[in-house]
């Protein structure tokens, strides 16, 4: 408040409600940007008020995230919505351990002209924007939904139907056979992450045909599918759902993240490979699947039928470092290849130890070659060109490959 002409500079608020004790000069230091109150309330019983104070001076504010770890709510929130709704905001992001309330949430569902919504509530019941995506279906284009388990698929089919703005939309808790019907409400929708059963049991019974699709069917161009452990039947269906989604030429980034699979080997399917190239051979990039496996000659053929591939991230199994160089000879494209290895008892001995000079050698295996990133096991190893300078003042510097080594980062992370 020294300075409140600065205020109309700030863009991005972050608010904590936090009950853990934070100094003061921490607290003046990022008045603007990050405020813990209740920690406080004891000591510095203005906090809030000043902090209100200061927020309404940022008449040019964007966003807003309101982060609370507490497991009790009160009404600190509602001071701060009362002052938001006075600017131009356009994203909010809210996150809590406890209920928001039907009071907090009966005031934002004033809020309008929103670009990005993100709710994130682990008690209480599920917020999907019941009774505010009527006012929003104009502006917004990103949203997260952090807990739909249990709302009933009809209700959230309705609350989606509502914006047809969408761009990006992420979903926890969703059921996998509501997504086709929600896509088919909006066109212009091109990223997607949501979840997948992992049980054969609760799969989808009726997958989407590509052949009779919906006119306002999207065209996807990132998916992220998460799941669960899954048992052995479960990703027979997946792939399938997979194809189902993304019907419509236009897919750049595939990305599965499993957490386990009860199952000694869950391999895809070659058909799956064949019927994705069919439909995205010229737009695909990202191919991630985590440990999901690939035989070697399909990890061949993925290459081949995607030319544009960029990153590939999957688990597999040789019998060498040479068979898997041979497997991606044909990837003209790839800058990133993390590959979870498991080694058949066959392997000569030291042909499973990648070190940094076959990374050397696979990066600059051709003269064109933009592989950059490689982790075979537990190391990640990046090259680069680096102007090296001269021993001797007057000589011109050299242009030399580098390799740094660093611990890989783990699958479930990725």
């Amino acid at each position: 408040m020294c300075r409140p002409e600065f205020a109309r500079y700030v863009r991005h608020v972050t608010e904590t409600g936090e009950r853990d004790f934070v100094n003061w000069t921490q607290v003046l230091r990022f008045v603007l940007v990050g405020t813990v109150h209740r920690g406080l309330m004891r000591d510095q019983g203005n906090i809030t008020e000043n902090t209100l104070k200061a927020l309404a001076l940022c008449v040019n504010l964007e966003s807003m995230t309101w982060v609370d770890d507490s497991t009790t709510s009160d009404f600190t929130l509602l001071s701060f919505i009362a002052v938001i709704r006075l600017h131009p905001l356009q994203q909010l992001s809210i996150r809590t351990h406890s209920d928001i309330g039907d009071d907090v949430w009966s005031k934002l569902i004033t809020l309008t002209g929103l670009r990005k919504i993100s709710i994130w509530s682990m008690d209480g019941p599920p917020r999907v924007l019941q009774g505010w995506s009527d006012s929003l279906g104009g502006t917004l284009t990103h949203l997260e939904l952090g807990r739909c388990t249990g709302v009933p698929p009809t209700i959230l089919i309705s609350v989606l139907s509502q914006l047809p703005m969408l761009r990006d939309l992420r979903l926890k808790g969703a059921a996998a056979h509501t997504i086709p019907t929600i896509l088919s409400y909006l066109p212009h929708l091109r990223s997607l992450d949501t979840e997948y059963p992992g049980s054969y049991a609760s799969r989808p019974r009726n997958a989407t045909d590509p052949t009779v699709l919906p006119p306002n069917f999207p065209t996807l161009h990132q998916l992220i599918v998460r799941a669960g452990t899954m048992d052995r039947w479960g990703p027979q269906a997946l792939w399938g759902w997979i194809r189902g989604i993304v019907p419509k030429t236009g897919l750049r980034s595939l990305d599965l993240r499993v957490f386990a699979i009860d199952s000694d080997y869950t391999g895809v399917p070659r058909i799956f490979i064949l019927d994705l190239a069919r439909i995205h051979g010229s737009t695909l990039k990202q191919f991630r699947i985590g440990e999901a496996q690939l035989l070697l000659n399909d990890i061949e053929c993925l290459c081949i039928k995607f030319p544009n591939l960029e990153t590939l991230v999957c688990a597999t199994a040789s019998a060498d470092i040479e068979s898997i160089v041979d497997s991606v000879a044909e990837a003209k494209n790839l800058r990133t290849l993390r590959l979870f290895v498991q080694w058949m008892p066959s392997a000569r001995k030291g042909a499973k130890n990648f070190t940094s000079h076959h990374a050397r050698d696979l990066m600059l295996r051709t003269e064109d070659s933009r592989l950059r990133e490689i982790a075979i096991g537990s190391t990640l190893y990046k090259g680069k060109w680096i102007l090296q300078e001269p021993e001797d003042e007057g000589e011109k510097g050299e242009l030399v490959f580098r390799i740094l080594a660093d611990l890989a980062e783990a699958s479930w992370k990725m």
